[in-house]
């Protein structure tokens, strides 16, 4: 669940940690079903995060910004809305935590790709079903008397 420490930080690792000052929370009305409650009472959170401005690493700041997350803007806010629960609270600790998530992601480098190169063999098979496959459009042709 979301760990809050006493000086008002969201924890993402136990090196890197976000103070809250950097994460907007507004609270919104719910969308969907549940009556007079949802008439009434703005339970649901916006959470916005930008990332370019955010006391964030650099190398961790450049991965989020490249992840493909439809919750990630063109300007790199993250942009979480939170309304499962009827409770404010509960829904301000789940957007937190889905914040959270998101930068955890981005704490595991990336393994660099390999560069390799195809066998002998498989490009010679692939140069044999070429030619199977040519031969087979050849006989597709018109039947001569």
């Amino acid at each position: 669940m979301t760990e809050l420490n006493s000086m008002n930080n969201l924890s993402i690792s136990p090196q890197i940690s976000l103070p809250l000052q950097e994460i907007e929370l507004t609270a919104i009305r719910s969308q969907g079903a549940g009556g007079q409650n949802v008439n009434k009472v703005a339970t649901g959170i916006h959470l916005r995060f930008d990332i370019r401005n955010s006391s964030l690493p650099e190398e961790l700041q450049l991965r989020l910004l490249r992840l493909n997350d439809q919750r990630i803007s063109k300007e790199g806010v993250v942009i979480i809305k939170s309304q499962q629960t009827r409770s404010q609270e509960q829904n301000r600790l789940n957007a937190l935590e889905m914040l959270r998530q998101l930068i955890q992601k981005t704490l595991i480098p990336p393994k660099p790709r390999k560069k390799t190169k195809p066998t002998r063999s498989s490009k010679e098979k692939r140069l044999d079903e070429k030619k199977q496959r040519g031969q087979t459009k050849r006989f597709r042709g018109k039947v001569t008397d």
